[in-house]
């Protein structure tokens, strides 16, 4: 291409200098001439001469211009140099946003959020989140690490009714720290879902999750483990209740614990503890009280926060400003559907309108082909594209032509004769079918724009046949279909009644 680039010049230089001798050989020739005749036309002939030869090298200059000049190098964007750095772009792509959306609550309520991540992206507190089914001695264990008793414990489902948090410092670990107890898992009733759900989105906001066990994992834990994971949540997994269990015993369900998932917990990641044993008897009698054992945990989380601690908030804190972009793009998205499922509506009427009403034979496809465009243009600005009004026409041309090849302009037809043929007298019906039919194609071509802009301007793999075709069959569904020619009934017969001809024929 380089290659190309430079002949090109080199051909247009070579046309230029040949231009120029002949104009020069031309020009010397005048001025002997005139110079015989007189010597003040001669020097006005010079003058010109030399203003037709500055005038060439800018001609010159200007053509080659593009092809000598320096070609700028498209500068990717600088890549975020930690996670830290790529949470903040993420922000800052939120807020942007956010900008656009109508609905202020929503954009208040992710406001809020966001400024909230701005805000811990500074903080040095790291949250733990002990999370797990109820009953499995969450609560014990954070007695246990905190040294007192902060928390309600007891043998039923739902102890911990509310989330809990507690201020804590483990040795050797500098960064101060966050326990939170969070209600249990798979709870009965309606109350026992709500705080399910308020427990799930707390583990998804903390930096390390401690996921506490008392046996093997059940199939509800296993679901809620393996989704955590996915996510990209660093998880250490306590069976808790260890005591309870032989020695041999114990070993096997550790094994099978770290195998179970997918991919594989590291055998460091999974540790046995017994935060509130079970009285031995004696044999004389009476019983005593084993001291808690969690001394596992306490090294593995050493080892964790002294290793991962900046590391797995930065983490979070991206995962966390992902999953906020995330939910501002759906509302955008659903902001933009509704203005666009609002705006074909209303042009589909239109046009239907001017075809119901026209009396000119061929009027009606120029009028919906002129309505079209401005529908295109105006879907193009709910999505950020501004397309002009001439590359709307042009748009709107090449899709109706598809729409002609793909036989769906006769098939539009034919679904909707037969229900609008129904109690109506024949000329209102065949006005109305005609009306409904041109409404019913640009509602399609609306749809089949809208997954354009959605896509960036483009109409995917299968190309413009395919969006339509698949546009098509969705909007072939009784419901849709049912409503829709409810709807052209309702909209156009009275329109056609009010007419002259409605009344007494085409």
């Amino acid at each position: 291409m380089k290659r190309w680039r430079w002949l090109a010049a080199g051909g247009v230089l070579l046309g230029l200098l040949l231009a120029a001798l002949v104009l020069l050989d031309s020009l010397s020739r005048i001025y002997v001439t005139l110079g015989a005749v007189s010597p003040v036309l001669a020097q006005v002939a010079l003058w010109v001469f030399v203003l037709v030869v500055i005038a060439l090298v800018g001609l010159g200059i200007y053509s080659l211009w593009p092809f000598l000049r320096p070609r700028r190098r498209r500068v990717a964007p600088p890549q975020p140099r930690s996670a830290t750095e790529a949470a903040s772009l993420n922000l800052e792509a939120v807020q942007r946003q956010v900008e656009q959306l109508q609905d202020q609550v929503a954009r208040q309520a992710i406001l809020e959020q966001t400024q909230a991540l701005q805000d811990s992206l500074y903080q040095g507190d790291l949250t733990l989140a002990v999370f797990g089914v109820g009953s499995t001695g969450k609560t014990s264990l954070i007695n246990a690490l905190v040294g007192e008793t902060v928390g309600k414990v007891g043998a039923t489902l739902g102890t911990t009714q509310t989330e809990q948090t507690y201020d804590w410092q483990l040795p050797q670990v500098p960064r101060p720290l966050r326990l939170i107890d969070t209600p249990g898992l798979s709870e009965a009733g309606v109350a026992g879902t709500e705080r399910e759900q308020a427990a799930r989105a707390t583990a998804a906001r903390a930096d390390l999750i401690l996921f506490v066990v008392d046996d093997d994992l059940r199939q509800s834990e296993y679901a809620i483990l393996q989704g955590l994971l996915s996510l990209g949540k660093r998880t250490l997994v306590v069976l808790n209740k260890a005591d309870r269990y032989p020695r041999q015993d114990l070993e096997a369900l550790l094994d099978r614990l770290r195998s179970r998932l997918v991919p594989p917990l590291s055998e460091d990641d999974v540790v046995a503890i017994a935060a509130q044993p079970q009285p031995l008897p004696q044999v004389g009698g009476g019983v005593v009280q084993m001291r808690p054992n969690f001394f596992p945990l306490m090294a593995r989380l050493a080892d964790v926060l002294r290793q991962e601690g900046d590391s797995l908030i930065a983490d979070n804190l991206l995962l966390q400003s992902q999953q906020l972009s995330d939910q501002a793009r759906r509302l955008l998205e659903q902001q933009r559907q509704a203005q666009a499922d609002a705006i074909i509506d209303r042009y589909q009427w239109l046009g239907a309108g001017a075809i119901a009403l026209t009396p000119l034979p061929g009027f009606d496809f120029l009028a919906t082909a002129a309505i079209n465009a401005q529908m295109v243009v105006d879907l193009s600005r709910v999505y950020g594209c501004e397309v002009s009004l001439e590359e709307g026409k042009a748009l709107a041309l090449s899709l109706a032509k598809t729409l002609t090849g793909l036989g769906l302009v006769k098939g539009t037809v034919d679904l909707l004769s037969l229900g609008l043929q129904l109690n109506l007298a024949t000329a209102v019906a065949g006005r109305a079918l005609k009306g409904a039919s041109g409404a019913y194609l640009t509602r399609i071509a609306g749809k089949s724009f809208v997954e354009y802009f959605r896509q960036n301007q483009t109409w995917g793999d299968g190309g413009m046949g395919a969006v339509i075709e698949e546009q098509f069959r969705l909007n072939q569904r009784d419901a849709l279909l049912k409503a829709f020619v409810q709807e052209a009934t309702s909209r156009l017969v009275p329109l056609i009644q009010q007419m002259p001809m409605g009344r007494g024929g085409e």
